[in-house]
């Protein structure tokens, strides 16, 4: 990515982020605040027990984590537009996909979720899976897949689509996405060129490290072919060097709301001798 490119995709990020920030700040602020005494009267035994702080901090969590969550797929758009060329929300994908191969889809799902009476459960295997499926035989039936993000390379006409998760994402979710590409690689003639599953980063560090649980009964999450995870989800939406301009927005950020959040939510000065957590530092052991 050229270093102009960079730039301007870095400020695009940080307004979406400023935007949403300000949002929240407002919220927990002004719009909805954090009230001592509702919180006595409808928790007296925590208040009891507990400093009013720590309920103030979790009041300003919940009013962050929501609104963030639907961020993901906004900031994948900035990054396939300035890497691909072109990228929509919530992109309607028609196509027709043999009955038997949607049958088979069905089973290889029950069998991940369910396992097979006297057998441990069926581990995943990408591969494996999609190679039965596509053997599946039949008339086509028209199908509709809606997926988070889509994108097109302008230049050379590939078309991807983008199952996007928060990090840590719970078993139904994934089952949902795991269908869904199951059924864009199932289409015939191809529709797409290639369908992902992509958490925007990874909490355990490197891929191989990855340990949350409820995705991997649906996902080999270390060597499964059509899941992203952080800096190669980032890097292929928007080139090499996206995830570091991304790491770089955020991180410049934090040393404009961190400070403000002290003050202006928790009525405190910043502490003096506190270095910060930073987008990319390694995860604590």
């Amino acid at each position: 990515m050229e270093p102009s490119d960079s730039n301007s995709m870095k400020h695009e990020i940080q307004s979406l982020i400023r935007e949403m920030m300000d949002g929240v700040i407002e919220n927990a602020l002004y719009k909805r605040p954090f009230s001592p005494d509702a919180h006595r009267a409808a928790k007296p035994l925590y208040a009891a027990l507990v400093p009013d702080e720590i309920f103030k901090g979790s009041h300003f969590e919940r009013k962050f984590v929501t609104p963030f969550g639907k961020v993901w797929e906004k900031l994948a758009i900035i990054a396939a537009i300035h890497g691909l060329g072109k990228a929509e929300l919530g992109y309607r994908i028609r196509g027709t996909i043999r009955e038997g191969r949607l049958n088979r889809i069905s089973e290889v799902l029950n069998r991940l979720e369910h396992g097979q009476k006297g057998k441990n459960r069926v581990r995943p295997n990408w591969k494996e899976e999609l190679s039965y499926i596509l053997k599946g035989r039949g008339r086509k039936i028209p199908m509709t897949v809606v997926c988070d993000v889509f994108a097109e390379n302008l230049k050379t006409g590939e078309r991807y689509s983008f199952e996007i998760k928060a990090p840590l994402p719970n078993s139904d979710q994934t089952k949902v996405s795991k269908e869904k590409i199951l059924k864009l690689y199932s289409m015939e003639p191809a529709v797409i060129s290639d369908a992902y599953f992509a958490l925007a980063y990874n909490p355990y560090g490197d891929k191989e490290n990855y340990a949350w649980s409820p995705p991997r009964r649906w996902f080999n999450m270390t060597t499964d072919s059509v899941v992203l995870i952080g800096e190669e989800f980032w890097d292929k939406l928007g080139g090499v060097g996206t995830y570091q301009a991304f790491i770089r927005a955020v991180n410049e950020l934090s040393q404009e709301y961190k400070p403000r959040i002290y003050r202006e939510f928790l009525g405190m000065e910043p502490p003096s001798d506190d270095s910060g957590f930073y987008l990319g530092d390694e995860p604590s052991k």
